[in-house]
This record gives structure tokens, C-alpha cells and sequence, in this order.
């Protein structure tokens, strides 16, 4: 799982510009869902993960909707909201 410190310069300026403080990529990736799109890695926390984590004694609810997206090599690429997980489904090809 990559860390906070390596954060790319464009994932800095996102995360500030989104006030979106490091505790928060920080959570998205300990208790994140965990997919792999287009090469990327992108761990999002949604109403499931919260859940999950107040059962472990752990509360998600300010990071809710926080989306972290790293690159193959663990670096932190962007950092976005969206509580919409919609894009984040695997899409199912059906047979012709």
C-alpha cells in the first residue's frame, strides 16, 4: 500500500486545493476499497468502508467520498471526492 510520502507534486496541489488533509488519504488507504482501473490503483472510501471501520473502533465519516489514485510504483497520482462509486464497479461484458 503506498504512503502519504510519496505524493506527487500535482497530488499535493490537489489535496490542498480540495482541502483534503493527509489524515484523510491516509485513511482512504488503510480502509479503502482497493481497484485496479487502467493501470491505476484507486482507494475510495464509501458508505461500505465506513461501516466496516466503525466496527474496528475507527470513524470514516469525514473521509467519506475521499478518492486516491497511485500509480503502479505506490506514488500518490491525484486526490479527489466523489461519493458516487458508481465508476468504480466492474463492468460486465455481455456475450453477443
Amino acid at each position: 500500500m503506498p504512503a502519504t510520502d510519496k505524493l506527487t507534486r500535482h497530488a499535493t496541489m490537489r489535496s490542498h486545493a480540495r482541502s483534503i488533509p493527509h489524515r484523510q488519504i491516509n485513511l482512504a488507504l488503510d480502509w479503502g476499497r482497493e481497484v485496479n482501473v487502467r493501470g491505476a490503483w484507486i482507494y475510495a472510501i464509501g458508505r461500505r468502508e465506513v461501516a466496516r471501520a466503525r466496527r474496528h473502533g475507527v470513524d470514516l465519516r469525514s473521509a467519506e467520498g475521499v478518492h486516491v489514485v497511485c500509480s503502479s510504483d505506490g506514488a500518490v497520482i491525484t486526490v479527489y471526492r466523489n461519493r458516487s462509486l458508481k465508476g468504480l464497479r466492474p463492468r460486465h461484458r455481455h456475450a453477443a
